[in-house]
């Protein structure tokens, strides 16, 4: 279900990171876990990252994560998204991650 928003003013980036997280989950089995960041992109359009715990492991170090960046335009509605890394907990600082 795509977001509402009344009145012609873009989104903010608390909006954006919201309707972010409802796409993703809505759109991926997988639990959306945070934002971990917003930004403005060209042509009035927000890119937003969004942690995803893909894979619950024992011990809970061992669970894979990964990012997606949602893109989103000026209204909220989703134009793009896509998985941009994957990684054990713990590693998200090292190297490229998992593909």
């Amino acid at each position: 279900m795509a977001p509402q928003k009344s009145g012609g003013d873009p989104i903010s980036a608390s909006s954006a990171a919201t309707f972010a997280l409802r796409y993703v989950g809505e759109l991926i089995t997988s639990e959306p876990t945070a934002v971990t960041s917003v930004e403005p992109a060209d042509d009035d359009c927000w890119l937003v990252e969004v942690e995803v715990l893909e894979e619950r492991r024992i011990p809970s170090s061992a669970d894979m994560l990964a990012l997606y960046e949602v893109e989103l335009d000026h209204d909220g509605a989703l134009l793009a998204y896509r998985r941009t890394r994957r990684y054990a907990r713990g590693r998200a600082g090292l190297g490229n991650g998992v593909s």
